[in-house]
Parts: structure tokens; sequence; C-alpha cells
């Protein structure tokens, strides 16, 4: 996202506000054919943007989703300094997800 509140914490409203970026992005041709948003609120963010349900695709590390509609989603946690200084997120757990997603990129 281009939006960086304060704290890194940021409101309903504002999240809201940078989706439009977001969307815009996703809409540019060719549209991308997979999508890697870091942390659980880029997650939601690209759920919303696509109508798609949280519920359908809840955030987990690693996890690959394939919408019926829109592009592959490959959520991974927030590459932050509090991620990684607290071991949610590992140089190794990054880098496997960048794998797989390249696995899938190639066999598209």
């Amino acid at each position: 996202m281009r939006c960086v509140p304060p704290e890194n914490k940021p409101l309903g409203a504002e999240i809201a506000n940078c989706r439009q970026f977001l969307m815009g992005e996703l809409r540019v041709a060719p549209a991308p054919p997979i999508v890697l948003p870091l942390g659980g609120i880029a997650h939601r963010s690209v759920l919303r943007g696509l109508g798609l349900s949280a519920r359908m695709f809840p955030f987990a590390h690693g996890a690959v989703y394939h919408p019926p509609s829109g592009p592959i989603l490959a959520p991974s946690y927030h590459c932050s300094r509090y991620n990684l200084n607290t071991g949610r997120l590992t140089a190794p757990m990054f880098e496997q997800v960048f794998f797989n997603v390249r696995e899938i990129l190639d066999r598209l």
C-alpha cells in the first residue's frame, strides 16, 4: 500500500481510502495473475476490493487461494521490523512464500 499511517496502525477509513490505489493497480492491463498481500490488513483490503469474503479466504501466512475470479492470492506476514524481531516471520519463511509464488507463476 502507498499509505503509512502514524504508528503503522491504520484506521478503517484510511484503509478504505488507500484501497483505491490498490484497485487501480489491479485493474491495469495485463492484470496480475497473483497478488502477494503483506499482512492481514493488506490481505483483507485485497479481498474487499475484489468483492471476496474474508471467511472464505482467511489470512494465513503461506496460504495460496484460487478465488473464482481475480488473481491468485498468496498472503504473507508483513516483513516489518516487529514481525522479524519477534520471530513471527523469519527469513526462511518469507523466502518460502516467494519460492511458492515462483512455482505458481512457472505453471501458468
